[in-house]
């Protein structure tokens, strides 16, 4: 049984207080309608109205069930009303991976972004390494991420690829912090603080590589996730990292210098399962490529994405 169709009558036919007017407004015939309202009072066990030549009138039951039927529609309504916010991604929480250097402004420019576009969702952030945002988009514990190339995408979708050029904080001591821009070679003896291999296998490598390329060996590599240890191990002298100089730490003792030829660059798209594209998604890629072009030093590249990576190499590679 409909109830809430055979409800719906029943409250229209107290409203109207006749079954031809009431049989107008639902756009029925009367005989279905009162077919209706028969079949609601043989469900309920009572009679709702008493019938007569002028119309009908409401009995004690009906004027008793009347209250409790208009309120058991209103929440029917409310529900189809619910659910259609959630279908259309106007409700609810979108599950998030962001980059662990992330800076505070642009997550307070992303959250306002996404707010703005979606204000009754909640933006759910967790700050995770790309290997672990990929772990949580496979196993469905994250609906996008904000994703560092090199990456497997071949099982996702990807929004626009999001650039930031890098440049070198090194000890202000150091003779080439003395220039505008620093060639990578002129860090030759120096060591590097980077992110931990594991979270980014394929990005690590390809730092490495693009050093050696340009002349600059490391003579070790420490892998910080920590930025604040990461600056402490520059402070120290002998370590340069590379960074996106958006925001520069004050300390006299380090410098911020950009990279003659722009050979190092952060690459990201926001990224989803294939197949798993929603409202909110979409609402998301919008507030990241805004948040991020406008907040984090990144601009949107018009050129393909990067080509897939090779598979990994091992770190020992970089020190034979």
């Amino acid at each position: 049984m409909d109830l809430i169709r055979h409800l719906k009558h029943f409250l229209a036919v107290a409203e109207e207080g006749h079954f031809g007017r009431a049989a107008a407004r639902l756009h029925l015939s009367q005989p279905p309608l009162s077919q209706s309202i028969q079949r609601l009072e043989r469900h309920l066990g009572v009679r709702l109205f008493d019938r007569s030549a002028r119309g009908v009138a409401l009995t004690d039951a009906g004027r008793l069930l009347l209250p409790a039927a208009g309120e058991l529609l209103a929440r029917a309504d409310q529900l189809h009303t619910t659910a259609e916010r959630l279908r259309r991604g106007e409700l609810g929480a979108l599950r998030v991976g962001v980059p662990p250097d992330l800076g505070g402004r642009a997550v307070a420019a992303l959250l306002a972004a996404f707010q703005r576009r979606r204000s009754g969702m909640e933006l759910r952030l967790r700050e995770i390494s790309t290997a672990e945002q990929l772990r949580g988009l496979a196993d469905r514990t994250l609906d996008v991420g904000l994703l560092r190339y090199p990456f497997d995408s071949t099982w996702l979708s990807l929004g626009p690829v999001l650039c930031c050029l890098l440049g070198v904080l090194l000890p202000a001591a150091h003779p080439a912090g003395a220039a505008e821009r620093v060639r990578l070679a002129e860090l030759t003896g120096l060591a590097l603080v980077l992110f931990p291999r594991p979270s980014a296998p394929a990005l690590f490598d390809e730092v490495l590589t693009t050093c050696a390329r340009h002349g600059f060996t490391p003579t070790e590599v420490h892998q910080v996730a920590n930025p604040e240890f990461a600056l402490g191990l520059v402070l120290a002298g002998g370590s340069v990292a590379f960074t996106d100089g958006v925001d520069p730490p004050r300390q006299p003792e380090v410098v911020w210098r950009p990279l003659v030829g722009q050979p190092l660059a952060w690459r990201t798209s926001p990224a989803w399962p294939r197949g798993r594209h929603t409202p909110a998604v979409a609402a998301f890629v919008e507030a990241a490529t805004e948040a991020l072009a406008e907040h984090a030093g990144m601009r949107v590249l018009d050129e393909a994405r990067p080509r897939q990576p090779l598979h990994p190499r091992p770190t020992t590679e970089f020190f034979t």
